[in-house]
């Protein structure tokens, strides 16, 4: 996992309860309307989605800045390049 060191988002989805793919293309699509250098921060169910949905921002060409472990779900924080 990355060491936690959060920023301000300028953006937050909250894809808690969303099965994959869904929960990946949605991050995508949020991420594509976005501008380079802001920061979305996405909120993923432990299993599958923490497992799928970083792999497959990272096969995109994303960077992510945080994968942080909270109370019942995991927060991805990903800077747009």
């Amino acid at each position: 996992m990355i060491d936690p060191i959060a920023q301000q988002p300028d953006s937050t989805l909250d894809l808690r309860g969303m099965p994959c793919p869904i929960n990946f293309v949605r991050t995508k699509l949020r991420l594509e309307q976005m501008q380079s250098g802001q920061c979305l921060e996405v909120w993923l169910d432990p299993g599958e989605p923490i497992e799928q949905v970083p792999d497959s921002l990272i096969q995109s060409g994303y960077s992510l800045d945080l994968v942080d472990d909270r109370d019942g779900f995991f927060a991805l924080q990903v800077t747009v390049p």
